[in-house]
């Protein structure tokens, strides 16, 4: 009899990937895998619309609240947990439900995808880079050495830049040549995708923010600065979160840390859907069809 299959939801923020994730879960006695970056860190639960215990309709859930906020997460030790956990429930006999919004640690799980080896103290010259010239310019030196690897990367992501340069300098290699090829590690992987218009994500995307802000995420934000959340140097980084350090801070007004955590994560929303559309693989379905769950059941493989 062979192993359950390793199902992964995909696709933009605020699509529904969370519901049919519990939905799937139930029909197939499986249990949820988190692959959300930021779901990790304790206490971070309103901001990255992590889902309350008393919603989990008693699923058990994976790679939630491991860490503080002041630790840093790197996608390698992520890829061992979440591989480790995969493998336990299928050997139990229960299917691992991926869900999350980072694509890049979905893909760490999914495919063959080594991690090279760091350097600290290597790091922490790049590091220190960053600081004196700003992640723009050093994404600029990286174009010059590897333009494939800045090509696929945001110039103001400074964290990925300087791992990429790091790379380079430590394997002599480029870093693209690290990058995962679209292989599954395992031929029982499928990626369902939630397709869904552009102005109608928008709306949900500003409707979720709202009723965050209403939730309490202020006072989320707050809490965890005490927790020490402004030196975690992956947890402060957080969409919206950012926002709101800068509206306690006095700032910006709470409606400006308000419609910026919106333009942030449509932002990201496209990112996302850049990312997913590159995969041929993915099994794409409609994100309000009347029978979701049985149409995600059918792509699964037998």
């Amino acid at each position: 009899m062979p192993a359950p299959p390793i199902v992964a939801l995909v696709g933009a923020t605020a699509s529904g990937k969370t519901g049919l994730s519990l939905d799937l879960a139930e029909r197939l006695g499986g249990e949820i895998v988190n692959t959300d970056a930021m779901q990790v860190y304790r206490g971070m639960d309103i901001g990255t619309a992590k889902v309350p215990p008393a919603e989990r309709r008693g699923i058990p859930h994976h790679l939630l609240d491991l860490l503080s906020v002041r630790e840093p997460l790197s996608v390698a030790h992520f890829q061992e947990q979440a591989r480790d956990t995969a493998t336990r429930l299928r050997e139990q006999g229960r299917t691992p439900v991926l869900v999350g919004g980072s694509a890049l640690y979905t893909r760490a799980i999914l495919d063959r995808f080594d991690f090279p080896d760091t350097d600290p103290a290597v790091r922490a010259r790049w590091e220190a880079e960053l600081a004196a010239v700003g992640p723009a310019a050093l994404h600029a030196r990286l174009a010059e050495t590897d333009p494939k690897a800045a090509a696929k990367m945001e110039p103001l992501n400074g964290r990925r830049v300087v791992r990429a340069l790091e790379v380079i300098e430590i394997t002599g290699a480029p870093y693209s040549a690290s990058l995962p090829e679209l292989e599954y590690a395992d031929p029982r992987s499928v990626q369902i995708g939630l397709l869904i218009d552009r102005p109608t994500l928008d709306v949900r995307i500003e409707q979720r923010v709202g009723e965050m802000f209403e939730a309490g995420f202020v006072d989320e934000v707050r809490r965890l600065l005490d927790e020490g959340l402004a030196e975690g140097l992956t947890a402060r980084r957080a969409i919206g979160y950012r926002d709101v350090v800068a509206h306690l801070a006095g700032d910006l007004s709470l409606d400006d840390a308000r419609q910026r955590t919106v333009f942030a994560t449509r932002r990201f929303a496209r990112r996302q859907d850049s990312w997913f559309k590159k995969d041929p693989r993915i099994v794409w379905l409609p994100f309000d069809a009347p029978d979701l769950a049985d149409q995600a059941l059918a792509a699964l493989p037998s």
